[in-house]
C-alpha cells in the first residue's frame, strides 16, 4: 500500500497494490502542479482522507474532471472524474509526489502529451528517482 500526504498532513490518500507505471502530463493544470499521476477508482484501490477542497478548470463548460486539494497548505492531492461510468466507478488519479520519495523511486514514468495531441508519449525509460537527481 502507497500513501501520500498534503503538507499540513490535514488530507492524505492510499493506493492499494501495485500503482504500476506513474504518468506525467503536460496539460496546463499538471505542468504547473508538478504532479505524477498513479490511477484507480475511488473508493476501490484508491481513497482520500481528510478535508478537501476541489477545483474545475476554469472556461470549461463541461468539465471532465475536478482536481482535489487541501485547503490548509494548497497541496494537490488528486484528481476525480466529474461523471461516474455506467458501472458506478468513478476513475481517479492521486499524486504520488505526495508519497515518500523511496517508496515510489522505482516506478517507471510514462508520459502524456496533454497539451497538445492527447498521445502517449515514447518512453523515455526514467524512474521516479530520476527525476531526483
Amino acid at each position: 500500500m502507497l500513501t501520500g500526504t498534503c503538507h499540513c498532513g490535514g488530507a492524505h490518500w492510499t493506493l492499494e497494490g501495485d500503482p504500476g507505471r506513474v504518468t506525467a502530463c503536460n496539460c496546463t493544470l499538471c505542468r504547473r502542479y508538478g504532479t505524477l499521476w498513479a490511477y484507480d477508482f475511488e473508493n476501490e484501490r484508491i481513497t482520500v482522507s481528510g478535508s478537501t477542497s476541489s477545483y474545475t478548470r476554469a472556461g470549461k463548460d463541461d468539465p471532465s474532471l475536478e482536481i482535489l486539494f487541501c485547503p490548509t497548505c494548497a497541496g494537490v492531492l488528486a484528481w476525480r472524474g466529474m461523471r461516474v461510468k455506467s458501472d458506478g466507478r468513478r476513475r481517479m488519479a492521486v499524486n504520488l509526489r505526495l508519497a515518500e520519495p523511496e517508496a515510489v523511486a522505482h516506478l517507471p514514468i510514462d508520459h502524456f502529451d496533454g497539451l497538445d495531441s492527447f498521445d502517449d508519449l515514447p518512453s523515455d525509460g526514467r524512474c521516479v528517482r530520476d527525476l531526483w537527481s
